[in-house]
């Protein structure tokens, strides 16, 4: 079943840069240097900020700090750990994380799927416009039966959902992660029903992105094989990075968790930042296709109107700069700043309200424009 491309928002993207011919690509080890053409006093004390022994209420405990600008590491900080009142009931002394400490991405894995799924595209029978492969809505008759890999991608599918964060009014994502869901991420997910015609609303569903990852293993020939899209992943995706520590996680049933699950250093999350800034190219290899970086990076419209700050599952930053990111949960970020060649990566525990995105602009957000700032073009 064709349907075609949802509509974007005519909008000019900032070009990618490419990589500096006198610097090598960080696939084993990071070329450092010190920060180009910006405000280094102020940038020392904005970063300083994050990792004050009293960390600010409202940032919260920032684990990692890193900046890369013109593909050289200029800015490495680590906090203290994260030491809960279960540790020190145990008597377990506080660990200092550092470059060798693993995070948890939450929804920045999110966008770790859309280039997998990019780089199937060129390799497999996928076509973006065709109905997504769910078993669930096989039936013609089924009212989901047409939701696409576009729909999908772009948080449009027009399934029920509650993306919340407590328990206080019932959570679809927690049932999902952790409850009755939690064997079957993506078969809880496709039993939902439609709340709205598939490419007219946009919801941001972490369902969502576990049905999408279900469906590309199905067209890998991976359904079910948590061994096999290990494997795959490393071979597609992580090890032409070099991002050694990138590990996913599955559910019971096989399935990759894209929605919330890979761990890696902050280190290999920058080395996923650089792939996006550099267009999906690395090292001379093309990783994935230049046009499917331009696709994340741009906004749709829906006739109920547009999600002007999501693209294909990246968020889109409306700062000027063409930047776009992979978000997390608890304020993990991903950022990238064609304008200013930069990636910015900040792991961390920010509080926040139980949908996560009801806060704009979002405290962890106005912290790395304040890091940007200190960068001038």
């Amino acid at each position: 079943m064709k349907t075609g491309s949802l509509p974007v928002i005519d909008i000019d993207l900032a070009p990618l840069p490419e990589q500096p011919d006198d610097v090598a690509w960080p696939t084993d080890d990071w070329p450092t240097g010190d920060p180009v053409d910006a405000k280094k006093r102020k940038l020392a004390k904005v970063v300083d900020f994050a990792f004050d022994d009293d960390p600010p209420a409202v940032l919260g405990l920032t684990q990692a700090l890193v900046v890369v600008q013109r593909g050289r590491l200029v800015v490495e900080r680590y906090g203290p750990g994260f030491h809960t009142e279960f540790d020190e009931a145990a008597g377990n002394p506080p660990e200092a994380d550092g470059p060798e400490t693993t995070f948890i991405s939450w929804s920045m894995a999110k966008s770790m799927l859309q280039i997998a799924i990019g780089i199937a595209t060129r390799e497999h029978d996928l076509h973006l416009s065709s109905r997504a492969p769910v078993p669930e809505w096989d039936d013609h008759d089924d009212p989901r039966h047409g939701i696409t890999w576009h729909h999908l991608l772009h948080m449009a599918s027009g399934l029920s959902w509650m993306e919340e964060y407590t328990t206080d009014r019932g959570s679809d994502v927690i049932s999902m992660l952790f409850g009755d869901g939690s064997a079957d991420m993506a078969s809880y997910a496709a039993s939902f029903p439609l709340a709205s015609r598939p490419g007219t609303q946009f919801l941001y569903s972490s369902g969502t992105t576990n049905i999408l990852a279900r469906a590309l293993q199905r067209v890998l020939g991976l359904g079910g094989d948590a061994d096999g899209m290990t494997k795959w992943l490393n071979d597609k995706v992580f090890a032409p990075l070099g991002m050694t520590s990138a590990t996913p996680k599955f559910d019971d049933a096989g399935t990759w968790v894209a929605s919330s699950y890979v761990y890696a250093t902050a280190r290999d999350f920058a080395r996923f930042g650089l792939l996006a800034l550099r267009g999906g190219a690395w090292d001379g290899v093309s990783i994935v296709d230049p046009g499917w970086i331009d696709a994340a990076r741009r906004p749709i419209k829906l006739p109920t109107g547009h999600a002007n700050r999501y693209g294909s599952h990246w968020w889109v930053h409306d700062d000027g700069r063409g930047s776009f990111a992979a978000h997390g949960y608890e304020g993990q970020r991903i950022l990238c700043v064609p304008e200013l060649d930069l990636v910015v990566v900040r792991l961390g525990k920010t509080p926040l309200t139980p949908t996560e995105h009801d806060r704009d602009p979002n405290p962890v957000d106005k912290y790395l424009d304040k890091i940007v700032a200190c960068f001038s073009a």
